[in-house]
């Protein structure tokens, strides 16, 4: 009687531990959470392998698995989208004034956004060099030479895209430090305009167009994609760097109220704050960036030659003056650039 009641005692214990240990399993089962990262044109590479170096480090952090859906296309659609409704987690943008649009327009993260990670939010930066093709047959050597007559122009739209604008204003901001005046700078920029028949939407379409299409003498972009072009295409192209240029500060956010929908606030916020870390400043060295640390600024200077930059803030007075400005309705690029249509 003891044997068989000790057994069927035993029987239920083992019962009881299983189903504890079930209960237990189940309580520490990895979630599968899902990132969407709204960016721009050029980080399709970036984010490629930031994401896979987030995602391991998060499973060790959390123990969740983590999956990071990006979007990708001109930095003020993709801003535009996201105030017309797509659900972005994260921003990732070419510039401080698309988060404005965002924050203003549509309230799902505060105006303040810009104080809530180190460098005014801007994890890497880069800045606008020419691209020409092999032997440099048009001569660029720095702005003035990009609107003479008879060269041309692959710049991109301003009105669309991130870096199309910063095209624009270093173009600007270089006329109007070596010609003195607003009035001889607008006329240098809608010089350079003259001379681009096409006006691309978005950084990578800027590129496509030059080197797939064979469309123009320079292209100007961001520093990433010329130095991307460079690796794919070898002697078939060269970089060329301005004697002056301007300091392009990409900028990132939490999208606060998608993120609490979502249930991603947490994972969001340390997705952003990873991208300063020394493995983050690496990725982004890596692919082209320039890094905010200098240590690994100081690691990659081989690549990133010094230039001569100016920021938006000394001669524009910031996004929230250059914005209206040169790229509102009626503003200076639609004065010069709609008038000549």
């Amino acid at each position: 009687m003891k044997i068989k009641a000790y057994g069927k005692l035993s029987k239920i214990g083992v019962l009881a531990v299983l189903g504890v240990g079930g209960l237990l399993s189940g309580a520490v089962e990895a979630k599968q959470v899902t990132l969407l990262n709204v960016s721009y044109d050029p980080t399709r590479e970036l984010y490629q392998e930031y994401n896979a170096a987030f995602a391991k480090y998060w499973k060790a952090k959390s123990g969740d698995d983590l999956k990071v859906e990006q979007s990708h296309g001109g930095s003020s659609k993709q801003a535009r989208s996201v105030i017309d409704g797509l659900g972005a987690d994260v921003l990732t943008l070419a510039m401080a004034a698309d988060i404005d649009a965002v924050a203003d327009k549509s309230g799902r993260l505060p105006k303040e956004w810009q104080k809530r990670l180190p460098q005014n939010s801007s994890p890497y930066s880069s800045t606008m060099i020419f691209v020409v093709r092999k032997g440099n047959p048009k001569k660029i050597k720095d702005w003035d030479d990009v609107v003479k007559p008879g060269v041309i122009v692959v710049p991109g739209n301003p009105k669309t895209s991130g870096g199309a604008r910063w095209n624009y204003l270093a173009a600007y901001g270089y006329a109007l430090q070596k010609y003195g005046s607003d009035d001889k700078a607008k006329d240098f920029v809608a010089r350079l305009y003259k001379n681009a028949p096409i006006l691309d939407s978005g950084a990578r379409g800027i590129t496509t167009t030059f080197s797939q299409r064979g469309i123009g003498d320079v292209m100007i972009n961001w520093e990433n994609d010329a130095l991307l072009l460079k690796h794919e295409q070898g002697d078939n192209v060269e970089l060329v760097y301005p004697s002056v240029s301007i300091l392009a500060e990409t900028t990132v956010a939490v999208v606060d109220r998608n993120a609490k929908k979502h249930d991603t606030t947490e994972v969001a916020k340390a997705y952003l704050e990873y991208l300063f870390t020394d493995e983050g400043q690496e990725i982004a060295a890596k692919n082209n960036y320039r890094p905010r640390s200098e240590a690994v600024l100081k690691k990659y200077a081989s690549k990133f030659p010094a230039i001569k930059l100016f920021t938006i803030d000394q001669l524009f007075g910031g996004w929230s003056k250059a914005q209206p400005t040169h790229f509102g309705d009626g503003g200076v690029f639609d004065q010069f650039y709609v008038a000549s249509k």
